[in-house]
């Protein structure tokens, strides 16, 4: 039964070590806004943040994030960078379809908390793993240069 802080609050997961953190927190903590995309890493809509790194939840098993600091979508706002990050999004009106939302958003505050003031190669770098299928490229750039702005 790994233990994890999963959004601030201390977790024992009724799991195998072995389960992809994905599911466990979609079908046993009930964290439904990580979304299931590839399964194998390639598509970045399970990001989360563990110790504040994104990393893509469909392929990390519990055990390797054991003890660690996860940060869900639903837990992404306990911050001033993760509030900047939302807000940038609702003002640049980001999301079409809106699926791929929770794992960008992820990955950018994951961005900005190392690098605050990201130039548009480190943040095509940083998000060369989340792929959007409706192709909103140009607003999470500017809503990600939108939430550095604020943060200044």
């Amino acid at each position: 039964m790994p233990a994890l802080n999963i959004n601030g609050n201390d977790t024992a997961l009724d799991a195998p070590d072995e389960m992809p953190l994905l599911w466990a927190l979609r079908d046993v903590a009930n964290l439904t806004g990580t979304k299931y995309g590839c399964g194998m890493a390639l598509c970045g809509a399970c990001t989360v943040q563990a110790d504040g790194v994104a990393i893509r939840s469909c392929v990390t098993p519990l055990a390797a994030v054991a003890g660690k600091k996860i940060t869900t979508i639903e837990g992404v706002d306990a911050d001033r960078v993760g509030q900047a990050v939302q807000a940038a999004w609702r003002k640049l009106d980001v999301a079409q379809c809106g699926y791929c939302q929770s794992g960008q958003i992820m990955s950018a505050a994951a961005l900005l908390a190392q690098n605050p003031q990201p130039t548009d190669a480190d943040i095509d770098n940083a998000m060369s793993g989340n792929v959007c299928r409706c192709a909103t490229y140009v607003r999470i750039r500017a809503a990600i240069h939108e939430a550095a702005r604020a943060l200044a």
